[in-house]
């Protein structure tokens, strides 16, 4: 089977399943590192500033339930922001399309995932806001994500859940660009041809794709530091005006390698969830694939 042409062909509703399914494996996957993330990206004086420290705490005063605080939120609607997002890369992936028979050059296949990630931005940002709420700012267990948007919209109105859009734009557009580039290229670098052919093993696939979300997450991870600390502040007690005064405010107080904290653990995080989120994608796509043949030899017995 030549993958390529037969991607190229396909109707855009199987990658909008197909990245739904992945996201909500990555999700999985990876929320407990992610509540780690999230607390060593705040303020020193709010807590602790080393894993270990953060694991500790979490377990001494909230119990495992702790690292999956939070978690509702993504699993439902990072399916949809993934999905959006798989989708976008597709019908860009198409569009960029220089030959029906060769995959799509790098160059454009970066510039497809810098639009991808631009557009999913509108979803993903009030689902971040209230994920970091529901990880930092929970009084307890039974204050859950609706509960958080109907608290912010109070306050702030509808307005108040993009919080920080600005920052994830600029966090995400190129982040994702070099998401899908890596991704691809280090799939063709670990198994020759199968960008054309598709039919490089589960293990090429977990390993590209863990080093595509590697590699993204250290290219943005000081704007994600930034755009952390905008999104856990309150409306009444602000404490950064914006991405300059963020970043400047938090180098001055914390120093420069406030900007890299958590970055280990996020990296970690990364090749989890992103390994499984291509490898989930993948597999769904070739799925589909494989069922649309053997409808096609129903229809066309020799």
């Amino acid at each position: 089977m030549e993958f390529w042409p037969e991607y190229l062909a396909s109707s855009w509703g199987k990658e909008f399943i197909a990245g739904g399914l992945g996201g909500m494996a990555g999700v999985i996957a990876g929320h407990p590192l992610d509540t780690i993330r999230i607390r060593l990206q705040q303020p020193s004086a709010s807590g602790p500033t080393t894993a270990g420290a953060v694991v500790r705490r979490l377990l001494a005063t909230e119990g495992t339930f702790g690292f999956f605080k939070g978690m509702s939120s993504p699993l439902a609607t990072i399916a949809i922001q993934n999905a959006v997002s798989f989708q976008t890369y597709a019908l860009l992936s198409r569009a960029l399309a220089v030959d029906g028979n060769e995959p799509l050059p790098l160059q454009r296949v970066a510039l497809a995932g810098i639009g991808a990630g631009a557009l999913q931005t509108v979803i993903l940002t009030p689902v971040d806001l209230v994920k970091i709420h529901l990880q930092l700012h929970t009084p307890h267990r039974n204050f859950g994500p609706l509960e958080v948007t109907r608290e912010i919209i109070q306050r702030e109105g509808v307005r108040g859940l993009y919080r920080g859009f600005t920052v994830t734009v600029l966090r995400d557009a190129p982040s994702h660009g070099v998401y899908f580039g890596a991704y691809e290229s280090i799939r063709e670098y670990l198994h020759p041809g199968c960008r054309n052919n598709g039919d490089e093993t589960v293990m090429t696939m977990l390993t590209a794709g863990g080093c595509a979300g590697a590699i993204s997450w250290m290219v943005c991870y000081p704007l994600d530091v930034v755009k952390s600390r905008l999104q856990a502040q309150r409306r009444e007690s602000q404490r950064y005006k914006g991405i300059i005064d963020c970043i400047s405010k938090s180098v001055r107080e914390e120093g420069m390698s406030v900007l890299f904290r958590g970055l280990g653990t996020t990296v970690a995080r990364a090749f989890l969830v992103n390994g499984a989120i291509f490898s989930a994608y993948e597999m769904t796509l070739r799925l589909f694939s494989s069922q649309r043949s053997q409808d096609n030899m129903l229809e066309n017995p020799m």
